[in-house]
């Protein structure tokens, strides 16, 4: 299975530490994996111009790094969105990226899963209706959402739990 994993974190620290043992977990288990570091990239938001559903035929008017993102996005079996919670919702920069996916309507994919870091157990619930509303609009199924808060972030037991989470997918 290829498995798109997006990370919106514009940081190197505890989202990509789950990113990085979903990765090994995935690949463990014969998964072909590509990471896209959506929260460094330049994605600007969708312009609701609707050129992508017209004279783009699918491709976005705008020429930015979402061209970097699409191919593997567009290929990708399994798509997993990773984010910390900034005020109770996901990053900025990944929800450019998740509005830009737009251009293509539905997905190939046919599972998701959702990775979310926090530094609090309460601020989950913006982030879960997102992806939510995502999976209903796109028909894809849900493989599963795994959070960390707090002092969760990091340790042994949930990485380790990430990774067998991604094997046994």
């Amino acid at each position: 299975m290829k498995i798109a994993i997006l990370n919106g974190s514009p940081k190197t620290g505890n989202t990509a530490a789950m990113v990085k043992a979903f990765e090994e977990g995935a690949r463990a288990a014969g998964h072909e994996t590509c990471v896209l570091h959506v929260g460094r990239m330049k994605i600007n938001g969708c312009l609701a111009c609707e050129y992508c559903h017209g004279k783009g035929e699918g491709t976005c008017i705008q020429k930015d790094d979402m061209e970097k993102v699409m191919p593997a996005y567009k290929d990708a079996d399994m798509v997993v969105f990773a984010t910390p919670i900034y005020y109770f919702g996901m990053t900025a920069q990944i929800s450019a990226a998740i509005q830009r996916v737009y251009a293509i309507g539905k997905p190939k994919a046919s599972k998701a899963a959702l990775l979310l870091s926090s530094g609090s157990p309460i601020s989950y619930e913006g982030a879960i209706a997102t992806y939510k509303a995502i999976l209903a609009y796109s028909g894809v199924e849900d493989a599963g959402i795994v959070t960390a808060a707090g002092e969760e972030n990091g340790s042994d037991a949930k990485l380790t739990e990430i990774r067998e989470f991604a094997k046994a997918l």
